[in-house]
């Protein structure tokens, strides 16, 4: 038990938090003749740290999440779908969620295809909560800043709002809530292309490209942001705003985190520089699935695809979701870290 512990520890802190490249860092700038201890350097060291270490992490992810998401392509997705029914298929659903995009524009095309092949309504929505909320992605990344413990519990969670989410829509009977365009274009069957492990490693550093390409500058963005809360910002503010001092620190994280776009990459970094200055677990975790879950763009984007009756339950479940599994981690943090 105690090697077992101490590997998972080994793992969390060298290999994907990269412990030994935060010293390396630092070691590189005091050379250089900068005070890592200061504001300006304590910022450059941040800064420097957490953009080599997202990036590495990031680029390894979706190469093996690529290859992973090469054997369901659209089509074989809902042929799975489509041999499960009730609760199991909206599970099925938000499992496909954890293998597919990486933010919640990249999931809407797919939700539509979907419910143009039939697909049930609470189904392709368990997947749209899904999808953008609890990717292998945030799960690896996660482990990185929060431990196993944590990071698991997100995405189980995170599964379980989808789940009940897309049930919820379900039993609602909002089928006519769906731009008719959407309805009346109902897919034909496409044959699966088949690939071979080249065509599939192939894929894969395509996917790493384009996908590094999109996330980059909120790579650079959320690490910046954290370097200023990490180095600048009074430790006293993140407290009264986002810690126990502030029981609507919940509700004001998801609030904020609405009308961001980013995605998992880009809010790691202001997470962690939160976690440091005082903020509470669950507080953090809200603001992450608001961002990831509930952008405006990403709601823009689906505004086109549902009519407004529809899009507000849609918000509502996420947003109720979110505020809950805040309180609920707030509650057990103690537990927890």
């Amino acid at each position: 038990m105690e090697f077992l512990r101490n590997l998972l520890l080994l793992i969390q802190d060298q290999i994907l938090g990269m412990r030994w490249l935060n010293q390396g860092i630092g070691l590189l700038l005091e050379k250089l003749g900068l005070d890592v201890t200061s504001r300006w350097g304590g910022s450059v060291h941040f800064f420097l740290y957490d953009v080599i270490k997202i990036t590495v992490l990031l680029c390894l992810l979706i190469l093996l999440i690529s290859y992973i998401q090469s054997y369901f392509p659209p089509e074989r997705s809902r042929k799975i779908l489509t041999r499960f029914h009730g609760v199991g298929a909206n599970l099925i659903a938000a499992l496909l969620g954890t293998v597919t995009p990486f933010c919640s524009c990249s999931s809407i095309p797919l939700f539509i295809g979907f419910t143009s092949a039939g697909l049930p309504l609470g189904v392709t929505f368990s997947f749209l909560i899904s999808s953008p909320m609890v990717d292998l992605g945030s799960l690896v990344l996660l482990m990185s800043i929060f431990g196993a413990k944590i990071a698991v519990l997100y995405v189980i969670i995170g599964l379980v709002i989808a789940v009940a989410g897309g049930t919820l829509i379900e039993k609602l009977r909002l089928e006519d809530q769906v731009e008719e365009f959407i309805r009346s274009a109902r897919a034909g069957a496409v044959e699966d292309v088949v690939m071979t492990r080249k065509d599939r490693l192939t894929y894969a550093r395509q996917q790493v490209q384009e996908t590094l390409s999109k996330v980059f500058p909120y790579i650079l963005i959320g690490v910046g942001v954290g370097a200023v809360i990490h180095n600048w910002i009074p430790e006293a503010w993140i407290e009264a705003l986002l810690g126990t001092k502030n029981p609507l620190g919940v509700v004001l994280a998801t609030v904020v985190g609405v009308p961001m776009y980013a995605d998992i990459f880009g809010t790691i970094p202001v997470a962690e520089a939160l976690l440091a200055k005082g903020a509470q677990l669950g507080t953090i975790l809200a603001f992450m699935m608001a961002v990831t879950t509930l952008s405006l763009p990403s709601m823009i984007m689906l505004k086109k695809a549902v009519k407004p009756k529809l899009l507000a339950v849609f918000i509502a479940v996420c947003t109720i979701g979110i505020i809950l599994v805040g309180y609920l981690f707030n509650g057990f943090q103690g537990f927890l870290i």
